[in-house]
C-alpha cells in the first residue's frame, strides 16, 4: 500500500507503495522534475484508497529489538497528485495499543497531523517543526509517514541506465531539515523508487531506505518488505506488509477528529 509523495518523501513509499502503469518513454526525454512527478503518481496514488497491516521490527545499535504493529488506511481526495488522508491505528505492543496517528496531506503547504494518546485521552497536534522527529521510536520520521512535498526540493537527474533513473534532491530551505541532499533510484519501467540515500550537512551518508521485496497486488507492484537504516546511530527498522487491499470504498468521515478516540472497524480489524 502507499502513502505520500516521492523523491523528497521516498520513505513513505515503504509504508504504502503502489503502481500506476507508466508510458514508454525513452531515456533523456524526461526532465528530473517530470521523472519525480511520474514517480510520485506511481508510488502513492494506486487506486482511490487502500489498507495494509504493517509489522515493524526496530533494532538498536546493540542488537536489541522492539516491535510495532499497526493498520494504515489511505484515501485520495480528487485527482492523482492531489490531497490525501491517512489513518494509522496501533495494535501492538501494549504501550502503543489504541494510539492513532492521522494526516491530512495538502500538497504545496504544511500537512495537518494529529496524534491520539489513549493513556492520557489526549489529542495532540503535531507541529510542522516536529515533522522530522522519530515516529513511535522507529527510524521513520513523522514526515516520512505523511510525506514531503515534491516542491520542497530541487531535482537533478544524475544518471540514467537501462534500469534506473538516479535523481538528486536538495532542499530549497536547508535550515528546515537535517539533510543536505539525498539520492533516489527510480525504476525506469514502473517509475517506482527502490532506494534512497540521505547525506548530512557534512556530506556524509547517514541514512538509507530500501524496498527489499516487491510483489504484484491487484495489478499494482507493491512493497511487501522494506528497511530504513540509521547509519550514523547504527539502528535499523524493517517493515513487513500484509493484508493489502486497494479500492475498498473508505468513507471520508473515518478521517475526522471524532474517530481518533473511537477507531472505525476498518482500522481495528
Amino acid at each position: 500500500m502507499k502513502i505520500g509523495r516521492v523523491c523528497a518523501c521516498f520513505v513513505l513509499l515503504i509504508l504504502f507503495a503502489g503502481f500506476v502503469s507508466a508510458e514508454s518513454v525513452a531515456a533523456g526525454q524526461l526532465s528530473a522534475d517530470e521523472i519525480v512527478d511520474k514517480a510520485n503518481i506511481a508510488a502513492y496514488y494506486a487506486g482511490d484508497d487502500g489498507r495494509a497491516t504493517v509489522k515493524m521490527t526496530i533494532t538498536d545499535n546493540q542488537g536489541r529489538k522492539r516491535y510495532r504493529e499497526f493498520n494504515i488506511l489511505r484515501k485520495d481526495d480528487g485527482p492523482d497528485g492531489g490531497e490525501q488522508k491517512f489513518y494509522v491505528y496501533f495494535k501492538r505492543p501494549s504501550d502503543v495499543k489504541g494510539m492513532v496517528f492521522m494526516v491530512h496531506k495538502h500538497p504545496g503547504k504544511d500537512d495537518d497531523r494529529w496524534l491520539y494518546l489513549p493513556a492520557l485521552d489526549l489529542v495532540k497536534r503535531i507541529a510542522a517543526s516536529d515533522k522530522r522527529t522519530s515516529f513511535v521510536g522507529s527510524d521513520f520520521y513523522y514526515e516520512d509517514v505523511s510525506g514531503r512535498g515534491v516542491d520542497e526540493d530541487e531535482h537533478k537527474l544524475l544518471k540514467s541506465d537501462d534500469k534506473f533513473y538516479l535523481i538528486e534532491c536538495r532542499p530549497k530551505d536547508p535550515g528546515s531539515v537535517e539533510f543536505s541532499r539525498y539520492q533516489v533510484w527510480i525504476d525506469k519501467q514502473s517509475f517506482m523508487p527502490v532506494k534512497a540515500e540521505y547525506y548530512d550537512k557534512e556530506n556524509t551518508l547517514y541514512r538509507r531506505v530500501e524496498a527489499l521485496e516487491i510483489k504484484d497486488v491487484q495489478g499494482f507492484p507493491t512493497v511487501l518488505r522494506s528497511r530504513v537504516e540509521n547509519l550514523a546511530a547504527g539502528g535499523k527498522t524493517v517493515s513487513e506488509f500484509s493484508r493489502i487491499k486497494y479500492d475498498i470504498g473508505l468513507k471520508d468521515d473515518i478521517f475526522t477528529e471524532r474517530y481518533l478516540r473511537r477507531p472505525p472497524r476498518q482500522a481495528r480489524r
